[in-house]
């Protein structure tokens, strides 16, 4: 069995200082292949404010000469393969555990990140309120965990372009399969979208959020007295 590789804490980034995140719900953005922690930190000012954001760094580095980060390989023979997004999500949850182990916690993750977004869930099935998927995919293959997360049935958001191009069709065919069995979906397809955001997405990414808000909310909030 590997050992997933480590987060680096000291590159992450957060919308809010230590001070001001207890209590409050915590949104975890998950970059995709070839990016880091400021590509999705970019849409802090589109998403609700009631969320601590924090954008975490993926340890891997692509093949030369491509940039950024990675989650998992995609190149060669053992590109995508499932032991390897399992590894990225393991490592996601380490990191959770000890930077924000007590706060409700969502993922928004772009490509890779919606990939190992989904595959945190399956892990740790009720740990996560929420997840949101762009230009992602569910892994194949079954994780013991898979029915107790089809139990549960967290909400997930997940939106693709049309015209992606970027994830394979066989990928795309099993989610849309598999996420309706084991979450409560919602999402679109963006016609003319490629593999990217488009301003109509993240404004349905803004719905979905607050949304979950007031889901959060709602459970915090105390149980009146019996009426008499």
């Amino acid at each position: 069995m590997s050992t997933p590789a480590p987060l680096d804490p000291a590159v992450a980034l957060w919308s809010a200082e230590l001070a001001e995140r207890t209590g409050r719900p915590l949104l975890v953005l998950l970059h995709g292949y070839g990016a880091d922690e400021r590509d999705l930190f970019g849409l802090v000012p589109f998403l609700p404010p009631e969320f601590v954001v924090t954008a975490v760094r993926a340890p891997l580095s692509p093949p030369f000469p491509a940039p950024g980060y990675s989650w998992y390989p995609i190149e060669g023979l053992d590109g995508r393969n499932p032991s390897s997004v399992t590894d990225a999500a393991t490592a996601l949850i380490a990191w959770l555990d000890e930077h924000a182990p007590d706060a409700p916690t969502g993922l928004l993750g772009f490509s890779q990140g919606g990939a190992v977004a989904l595959q945190a869930l399956r892990l740790e099935p009720e740990r996560f309120s929420f997840a949101v998927n762009l230009s992602g995919y569910a892994t194949p293959g079954a994780l013991p965990r898979d029915p107790e997360l089809a139990q549960v049935r967290p909400p997930v958001f997940w939106g693709r372009g049309a015209r992606d191009d970027v994830i394979p069709d066989f990928l795309v065919e099993h989610t849309t399969q598999w996420l309706p069995e084991h979450a409560e979906l919602s999402g679109r397809v963006y016609q003319g979208l490629t593999h990217s955001v488009s301003e109509a997405e993240l404004e349905d990414v803004r719905v979905f959020l607050q949304k979950q808000l007031e889901t959060l909310e709602a459970d915090d909030a105390p149980v009146g007295e019996p009426e008499q």
